[in-house]
């Protein structure tokens, strides 16, 4: 543990750029009527965060300005967030970000954690890679926010994924054996935006319940979200890598779902190539609001709305397995 007067300087430093980004945040809110139109609250959540906010690279005031900006949304719905602040090193400077955490309490007091990370890439906007993730988090829990669901929710927009998951592997890191025992499962929301195609990935085994509930849904409602079909041998159908948040939980045996939009059927088949047109959108100058709506219209309002739904719906009806009781 390395701390004293360099932590010190960082957590003043961090307080100070918090409080000046603090002030537009709070100033901002929704038209009531967007939470009733499926995708609107998220697609307008997605907007500000790559658009006004623009680049969150971790450590800097973009990301900053986000966390203060979730934090806020949250309390414009009623909930009580808090900020989990943790340190890391990369390649050998120190960093301080934070987690922004909202608690539903439910029927019962075992929890679902549904995770999306703010931060991003330097270049471009992070539209896709993530601001959609948030959107969709923020929506649903507005949407469910006076709604009785069978399990209590911890809603997470993680700091600092991009290079490491730290503000994932930090939260992980910090839960109890309890914790991990009355945690029925983790969703987690990344990059929805711009992919070809609409897919939950989940757990091996009996503990893809909750992907099976996902897609379930996804059928009644009619909704286009499917799986990885198993092209790769690498990744048997259903599953996915551990890149993204859902890996620390995943680690600690904690069932997951994993929403994304991709194309796991092109390039290494490995969903790294999102779209046939321009391969990856992530982590490229193309991750904009602009580019993708000028390239895909109308796709963007699409996954959003779409994810949105079966989302509300698999926290709404979580307990209607066998294996999830």
């Amino acid at each position: 543990m390395k701390k004293p007067a360099f932590l010190s300087m960082i957590a003043i430093l961090f307080l100070l750029i918090s409080s000046v980004s603090g002030t537009t945040a709070s100033a901002l809110s929704y038209s009531p009527s967007l939470v009733h139109k499926k995708g609107a609250m998220a697609y307008e959540h997605t907007k500000y965060l790559s658009e006004v906010i623009g680049s969150r690279v971790y450590g800097t005031a973009g990301e900053v300005k986000a966390k203060e900006y979730i934090q806020q949304q949250f309390e414009r719905m009623g909930y009580k967030p808090s900020v989990q602040s943790f340190t890391f090193t990369r390649r050998g400077k120190e960093y301080l970000s934070a987690n922004v955490l909202a608690y539903k309490p439910g029927k019962s007091s075992k929890q679902i954690i549904v995770g999306a990370h703010y931060d991003s890439v330097s270049i471009g906007k992070g539209a896709d890679d993530n601001a959609s993730g948030v959107g969709v988090m923020l929506e649903v829990a507005e949407v469910l926010k006076k709604v009785k669901t069978p399990y209590s929710i911890v809603f997470v927009a993680f700091g600092a994924e991009e290079g490491g998951l730290n503000g994932s592997n930090y939260y992980a890191n910090q839960m109890t054996s309890k914790d991990i025992k009355n945690t029925v499962g983790m969703i987690n929301l990344d990059s929805l935006a711009a992919g070809d195609k609409m897919y939950v990935h989940g757990s091996a085994g009996e503990a893809r319940f909750i992907r099976d509930q996902a897609i379930k849904i996804a059928k009644k409602k009619k909704l286009d979200i499917g799986i990885n079909t198993g092209l790769n041998p690498d990744y048997p159908a259903g599953t996915t890598g551990d890149w993204s948040d859902h890996a620390p939980f995943s680690k600690l045996g904690i069932p997951f779902a994993y929403f994304e939009s991709t194309n796991w059927e092109i390039g290494e088949l490995d969903g790294y190539e999102q779209t046939e047109e321009y391969g990856g959108i992530w982590h490229t100058e193309k991750d904009t609001l602009a580019f993708i709506e000028e390239a895909y219209p109308g796709r963007t309002q699409e996954r959003l709305a779409t994810y949105s739904q079966v989302l509300t719906d698999l926290l709404k009806f979580m307990n209607k397995t066998s294996i999830s009781k």
